[in-house]
């Protein structure tokens, strides 16, 4: 029954996402693929941190390798592109067993600290390898318009359908994960880590598994964002966008898909608004970009303090109980905070 609501509701979300990209220009088709592509890469991060309670800050670096995964295989191999996108999620979930197998040996401020890390060092590998990566430039990744949709057919258009249909599908599998047993085994563990292993749940296989399943979202959501860009380079996997994703999972509320979704819009369109504006107003290429970080900076404020558990905490506290629940993000680190803050906290 759940498997069928969920699929339901993707249907009807393709239903809209369709009615807009026929009614709309081609640049809002740019944006609905862009939002697409931020929609997995931010529902991953959202399930890793708000359901298993585990804090990563790298996500972009494995947003990277999906994208140049995705470059690879076109370039060389040839594979159609929705095939591509698999293998790409694939690649980035080896990625992730390794650095989870690392991370489950972590906690907190320190696993935070260790994706961050990454998240510097991974961009640089492909000024290291420019025979293999393209150092600065990149590599190409070119997607044609499939041949019965007629040569007429805007590729725009096929960009934000092809985006959307991968969004959908990765929600509706997330959204069964994340009410299966899996699910409510990683609730258990965010909740109070000490009573899961009592309870004789696998603490460390329950951990690696949701860096797997978050960094194959971002794989898959690298590999789109690199289909929009119509290329993979280093300088769209900064440090940047792995703080943008998490203050955009944190914005539309932790351990919610639809905050995801409302996170992800959030991000997209006030970052090319604000940039739009710095721009014509004077601004250099540098000062323009950095004006959407401090933005975000002031949005998550407004937003933790108006709704703490993000725009669907604050859309279940109007519509009540019928809403999704989100997380608290501010609970989740109390949670994960070294054992001497809790101590001192008890003395006062």
């Amino acid at each position: 029954m759940t498997l069928a609501k969920h699929l339901g509701i993707a249907l009807a979300a393709a239903v809209v996402i369709w009615v807009l990209s026929v009614r709309l220009d081609a640049y809002r088709d740019y944006q609905i693929a862009e939002v697409a592509a931020y929609v997995v890469a931010v529902a991953g991060l959202t399930v890793l941190i708000g359901l298993s309670g585990q804090i990563s800050i790298g996500n972009g670096a494995f947003m990277a390798v999906g994208a140049y995964a995705a470059a690879l295989l076109l370039l060389h191999l040839g594979w159609p592109i929705e095939l591509v996108f698999v293998a790409s999620a694939i690649v980035a979930a080896a990625a992730g067993a390794i650095v989870g197998v690392a991370a489950a040996r972590l906690r907190g401020p320190y696993l935070a600290g260790a994706t961050l890390m990454l998240a510097v060092a991974l961009p640089s590998v492909a000024d290291k390898f420019q025979s293999l990566f393209g150092g600065d430039q990149g590599l190409a990744l070119n997607v044609t318009t499939p041949g019965f949709l007629g040569p007429t057919f805007p590729p725009t258009r096929w960009l934000a359908w092809l985006a959307a249909a991968f969004a959908l599908i990765t929600l509706v599998l997330l959204a069964n994960l994340t009410r299966s047993r899996v699910g409510r085994n990683w609730r258990a563990l965010r909740d109070d880590e000490v009573a899961a292993a009592l309870a004789g749940l696998n603490v460390a296989r329950l951990q690696v598994l949701a860096f797997v399943i978050s960094s194959a979202c971002a794989g898959l959501g690298g590999a789109l964002l690199a289909m929009w860009e119509a290329s993979a380079t280093p300088g769209e996997f900064t440090l940047t966008l792995s703080i943008g994703l998490l203050i955009a999972a944190v914005i539309g509320g932790l351990g919610s898909l639809l905050g995801a979704v409302w996170g992800s819009l959030v991000f997209v369109l006030v970052q090319g608004y604000l940039t739009n504006l710095a721009a014509s107003h004077g601004l250099s290429s540098g000062a323009s970009a950095s004006v959407p970080v401090a933005a975000f900076g002031v949005v998550l404020i407004v937003v933790m303090l108006a709704f703490p558990a993000g725009i669907q905490g604050g859309i279940r506290r109007l519509l009540g109980p019928a809403a999704p629940a989100a997380a608290a993000p501010f609970n989740l680190l109390r949670r994960h905070a070294p054992a001497s803050e809790h101590q001192e906290e008890g003395t006062t």
